[in-house]
């Protein structure tokens, strides 16, 4: 059974993966068992430019196309496409035939196998060194983590090679669980780990019952941010204004203000403002669409769209208003991504892991995700920035004022790679 979830801004984002299959009648191993490739985790992986900026474009043609499949009426979108993507890639890494194929084209993987893991790896290396700077976001200050955990049913004939890749790539040995035995023990020692991960963001990941005797593997990945705003926010200057809804109606909020030097850019009928987080590395990009076309604006909106307004951003004094906001956001991805072609993975009879346990009996039986963010005058606790504060000695153009009082969307990215490890939308602060 496939579990994924996701916590996010604020905070952190996990997926699980589950896959089911048939019983190995190999001799039981201690509780604290692991399955762990001799080999070690590449820290330098050899990964082209071009390899690298691939995986970072594919990355974001998924999370536009993902959010287009999971939107839903009057209602607040949080998730990480990063920690999906990373954690169905472990996953693919046992794909073989139509079974690979689709999963390369539903997740937008344009690498070989023998490429796309390395440039993962490159990728999660480069977050996971962001340094810790500024002054402490409640006490703890800047942090960025991403981690992997495998649990596997004891007993079950896992390919070398498949250990191989994983821990290569995403430093994760298998941990060995007991699912025929004790499911309910498993999923447990799952949550709890997921739990430790995310500094309690994200707890019960797995529901009760979605670990069972047919269980074979469990994938997780877990990814935990929170930074201080470049720029904070005066709270003496956060005001109750009103907030127009998607519905049409009108919620009073906590309006935060501030006068930023700041990435800005007005594309059609959309305003954009990027603000970064303490050193500069990682930013919230906020899109905000003209009153009345936030729905067209959303329908249309693809990877293409999101780098043109990116493409046009430039450094701008901007008198900013922005509510304050904080939401969790929960859902199954198996109809999403089934609806980007991702289908045999799904089918008993039809799925191919064979590079998992060298037989086609593995099938994901479910992907849930959950996320949280959590935005206020000091910063963001999910995606966050690191190292240098740079200032700007000019600024061109007039001022611009940008009050947020009507819906809009917001991505959370990694500039110098290019990741967006978070994209969200508010109907409703």
């Amino acid at each position: 059974m496939m579990r994924f979830k996701v916590l996010l801004v604020v905070s952190v984002g996990v997926l699980a993966v589950a896959l089911s299959g048939c019983d190995w009648l190999w001799p039981d191993a201690p509780d604290d068992a692991v399955a762990q490739s001799n080999l070690a985790r590449d820290l330098d992986p050899d990964v082209s430019e071009d390899d690298a900026a691939a995986l970072a474009a594919g990355n974001g043609a998924f999370a536009f196309a993902l959010f287009g499949r999971v939107v839903a009426g009057e209602e607040n979108v949080f998730f990480s496409p990063f920690s999906i993507s990373s954690a169905l890639a472990m996953t693919y890494a046992g794909a073989g035939g139509e079974t690979e194929a689709q999963m390369a084209d539903a997740l937008r993987f344009d690498l070989a196998q023998d490429a796309l893991h390395p440039a993962f790896n490159a990728i999660d290396l480069e977050l996971n060194g962001r340094d810790e700077v500024g002054e402490p976001y409640e006490g703890d200050g800047f942090q960025l983590s991403i981690v992997y955990a495998v649990w596997g049913k004891r007993g079950f004939p896992f390919l070398d090679s498949y250990l191989d890749v994983l821990a290569v790539n995403y430093g994760a040995g298998l941990r060995l669980a007991d699912f025929s035995g004790d499911p309910e023990g498993s999923r447990t020692t799952i949550n709890d780990w997921v739990s430790d991960q995310t500094n309690d963001r994200v707890n019960d990941l797995l529901p009760e019952g979605s670990i069972s005797a047919g269980t074979r593997l469990v994938l997780t990945n877990a990814i935990y941010f929170k930074a201080p705003w470049l720029y904070p926010f005066d709270e003496d200057d956060t005001k109750t204004e009103m907030f127009a809804t998607l519905s049409g109606s009108s919620v009073s909020v906590p309006m935060m203000h501030e006068s930023v030097d700041a990435a800005y850019a007005e594309v059609g009928d959309v305003q954009a403002v990027e603000l970064p987080y303490n050193g500069g590395e990682l930013a919230m990009l906020l899109l905000v669409p003209d009153a009345g076309t936030f729905e067209s604006f959303e329908e249309s909106l693809d990877y293409e769209t999101y780098e043109e307004i990116v493409g046009q951003l430039e450094e701008r004094r901007v008198h900013l208003g922005l509510p304050q906001f904080e939401f969790d956001f929960a859902l199954s991805l198996v109809d999403a991504l089934r609806s980007l072609g991702m289908e045999d993975a799904f089918d008993p009879d039809a799925a191919d892991f064979s590079g998992i346990d060298g037989a086609h009996d593995l099938y994901i039986s479910n992907v849930l995700h959950k996320a949280f963010v959590s935005v206020d005058e000091i910063g963001t606790e999910a995606a966050a920035a690191t190292a240098v504060v740079v200032d700007v000695t000019a600024i061109p153009g007039e001022p611009v004022t940008l009050t947020i009082d009507r819906p809009f969307l917001f991505v959370i990215r990694d500039i110098p790679t290019d990741t967006i490890l978070f994209i969200g939308r508010v109907v409703e602060p």
